[in-house]
């Protein structure tokens, strides 16, 4: 059982609204990505780059969703930290094997055609944390905004 951590995936803000939230972080000069709809997850996602660095804003598709009920509690803000992993089966397992209290007890589709599992905020002194398998989202690319 081995994986390699590949490093900071990107930071995750859930928001309201995609649209508004993007104008003040496109005029901070980060560059558009990817928008796509995770309706498993029950959210829309627009990735924005500032170099290889990668910020994710995360709206709800609704109310009585994940990312819905977390800004009914807490309101606009980072929602987690995602950590890339080569396998993200094998990082569970390794977390598991380890105590840490897992939400996701295996990996399950994630934006961009990665594989992603959440490690409870518990396990991690209060900070939700994905493991995210890379799919096919461009690293540094994105829009000149």
């Amino acid at each position: 059982m081995t994986f390699r951590l590949l490093g900071l995936d990107h930071v995750a803000v859930a928001v309201r609204d995609l649209d508004e939230a993007m104008r003040p972080w496109l005029a901070l000069g980060l560059r558009r990505g990817d928008r796509e709809v995770v309706a498993e997850q029950g959210v829309e996602v627009q990735m924005l780059h500032a170099g290889d660095v990668r910020i994710e804003l995360v709206a709800p598709l609704g109310p009585d969703t994940p990312v819905g009920r977390y800004l009914e509690k807490h309101g606009p803000g980072i929602h987690h930290l995602a950590l890339a992993v080569d396998d993200c089966a094998e990082a569970v397992a390794a977390a598991e094997a380890a105590g840490l209290r897992m939400v996701d007890r295996a990996p399950r589709a994630g934006a961009h055609g990665t594989r992603i599992a959440f490690v409870h905020p518990a396990a991690t002194g209060g900070v939700l944390t994905e493991l995210v398998a890379p799919g096919d989202a461009p690293r540094g690319g994105g829009e000149a905004s």
